[in-house]
């Protein structure tokens, strides 16, 4: 087994900087061409990353469609699709020069109108980041067909961030424009056209898809890889015996068992990769569903945190791989404060006590209220494995738990996204700024019927007016202090009870070289995989 590290080395402040053309990474001598890479991912809704969140999208779509920048490992931007930048002393006005001569997989050329239609589209449909865009962008538009302006309502430093593929990725607006009809029911959104290193090939629901090299792709003598294939994987035994038996080669965001990413760990032909992914910031959490008795009780709400031992779930059932976690932000967040969130001891005489006071006392067979409890299939260990332990652990303060299991993701974020749940364990991703990946779970105005969004129906006056203010406050000691009360506030509230800081390990056979290990791990191009 060989294993790999990288140290955290930045935080996301400080990306805007003045005219930048920098040397591009890929400009190297062209390795060794050909080779098909294969990996694990779960069922997607969709591969149109415009409009839907989540890995199981964005590891295919950062594939097919391409961002103006990429962040290196200190959360600084490097050139993509965009070859130079140039920002307003003030920080309102970006303006970006794209690379010359690239196209999309049709042939068609990539102008500024379709970067300010994607911006557009990804402000009106994306179930997170139009929560973003709707509060920093002022508006955008093509100067000329090489040159897109972006106008902040304020300065974001967290701007070259969500410029990303991950999270904007460049569609062309002549497949994806209103002339096209709704986007959400878009046919390209399954066989999608970007510019990307990789074109779409084929996509057969629930088994497998298949991309190929771009041979116009704009970076020259990029990618290496002649094919991507994306084989759907649900369960955590499947993806390691896959990986062992030479099925797939590469397993990012593995979403193992812990035994399973033990055994991985001693295989000689393994490589374990546990950086990256340092932008994502994931947070596990059990979610609940407010607008249901009687859930929408504090004193309920209280009663279940107090019943939960969250330091058995990082020691015990966790091997000390996760983290505890008490409030909303991570703990590698710049604006995660720990004195400002509320900790609810594990206290089952309390926890009793509330329930009690709630009015739900125990009936002669020891339970007081029944509740289903919705398990995904993504993050094994901090979704199905705990919430197998919320089962036994509530169960002693009177709460009998049925335990639901997803059939896979579509059918897990259909439940969720349309409120047919109680309770579900769920994972969301910080991101590198709370503006991106935070603000979507509490604010009122995101209480939509899409998964990842306010689907909980938490609401507070409160919430909302320190979340709008952080959102366009310039002054970071004062932006820090709105996201401590922030956090005062909704550890007190109680919308959702966080357990733990989620594990992602990446697992790579040894002749798989050049994996993605940047802050958004695999949600990146896979360009420069080689295949020994």
């Amino acid at each position: 087994m060989q294993e790999s590290r990288r140290d955290f080395v930045g935080q996301s402040a400080g990306l805007l900087f003045s005219l930048t053309a920098l040397a591009p990474a890929w400009a190297q001598p062209a390795a060794r061409q050909g080779g098909t890479v294969t990996l694990a991912s779960q069922t997607m809704r969709t591969l149109n990353s415009a409009i839907q969140s989540g890995n199981a999208t964005g590891v295919p779509a950062t594939q097919i469609f391409a961002g103006l920048v990429q962040l290196d490992s200190r959360f600084k931007p490097q050139p993509y699709l965009a070859r130079s930048w140039e920002v307003s002393p003030d920080g309102l006005v970006v303006r970006f020069k794209l690379v010359e001569g690239a196209t999309f997989h049709d042939g068609r050329p990539i102008r500024a109108r379709d970067v300010a239609f994607s911006i557009e589209t990804v402000k009106a449909s994306h179930p997170l980041m139009s929560v973003t865009y709707s509060a920093v962008l002022e508006s955008v538009r093509a100067v000329d067909d090489l040159t897109v302006e972006i106008r902040l309502k304020h300065p974001f430093q967290g701007l070259f961030g969500v410029l990303t593929p991950a999270l904007t990725p460049i569609i062309p607006e002549h497949v994806y424009g209103p002339a096209n009809g709704p986007i959400q029911t878009n046919p390209a959104n399954a066989k999608p056209v970007g510019s990307g290193p990789f074109r779409f090939v084929e996509w057969k629901a629930g088994e497998y898809v298949i991309l190929e090299r771009n041979p116009h792709f704009f970076r020259p003598n990029r990618p290496y890889l002649e094919r991507v294939v994306l084989k759907i994987a649900e369960d955590s035994l499947s993806r390691r015996l896959m990986l062992e038996r030479g099925d797939i080669d590469y397993l990012p965001f593995s979403f193992l068992r812990i035994p399973d990413m033990v055994s991985l760990r001693s295989n000689p032909n393994m490589v374990t990769v546990r950086s990256g992914y340092e932008a994502l910031g994931p947070v596990a959490y059990l979610e609940m569903n407010l607008r249901q008795a009687p859930l929408n009780d504090l004193r309920v709400r209280q009663a279940i945190a107090h019943a939960i031992d969250k330091d058995f779930i990082v020691k015990t059932l966790h091997h000390k791989l996760s983290k505890r976690l008490d409030g909303p932000l991570h703990s590698g967040n710049e604006y995660f404060d720990a004195k400002a969130v509320t900790v609810y001891p594990t206290d089952l005489a309390k926890a009793n006590a509330l329930l009690d006071a709630a009015g739900h006392l125990r009936k002669a067979e020891g339970t007081r209220f029944a509740l289903t409890l919705d398990i995904p299939t993504f993050d094994p260990d901090s979704m199905s494995l705990v919430a197998e332990y919320l089962r036994s652990q509530l169960r002693r303060v009177g709460i009998d738990i049925t335990l639901r299991m997803s059939t896979d993701l579509a059918d897990w974020s259909n439940k969720v996204g349309q409120w047919n749940y109680q309770l579900t364990m769920n994972s969301t991703w910080n991101w590198s700024d709370p503006l991106v990946g935070v603000h979507r779970s509490f604010l009122s105005s995101n209480i939509k019927k899409v998964a990842w969004s306010n689907t909980g129906g938490y609401s507070n006056p409160k919430v909302d007016d320190l979340l709008d203010r952080a959102a366009v406050e310039p002054d970071p000691g004062r932006r820090r202090a709105l996201y401590a009360d922030f956090q005062k506030t909704v550890t007190a509230d109680l919308p959702l009870i966080w357990t733990n800081e989620s594990i992602y390990v990446t697992f790579h056979h040894k002749r798989v070289k050049n994996v993605p290990n940047g802050v958004f791990g695999a949600l990146a191009p896979f360009d420069e995989i080689v295949v020994a």
